[in-house]
């Protein structure tokens, strides 16, 4: 699988919650992570698999995540970590 553009990734990020239908959407647990991959073969095998890294079902919950202009400087870990404090 190729890499995704800025583009289509821009594209995938830009799906509405409201009006997707969840059917269409992958279901998180389904998706297999294959750790023996090298780093970017298993970020592009997850891609390939959920198809939309944005918006997924978890079961019957639609999911849709985003990422702000902060999370340049941070890693992911430091951003879930927020995120958790907020709840």
């Amino acid at each position: 699988m190729k890499s995704l553009t800025l583009a289509e990734l821009d594209t995938l990020s830009a799906v509405d919650i409201k009006t997707v239908d969840p059917e269409q959407l992958v279901d998180i647990r389904d998706i297999s992570i294959h750790r023996e991959l090298p780093r970017e073969e298993r970020v592009l095998d997850f891609i390939r698999q959920i198809r939309n890294p944005y918006c997924f079902r978890h079961g019957k919950i639609v999911v849709k995540i985003g990422f702000s202009e902060a999370a340049k400087e941070t890693t992911m870990e430091e951003q879930f970590e927020s995120y958790l404090r907020t709840l």
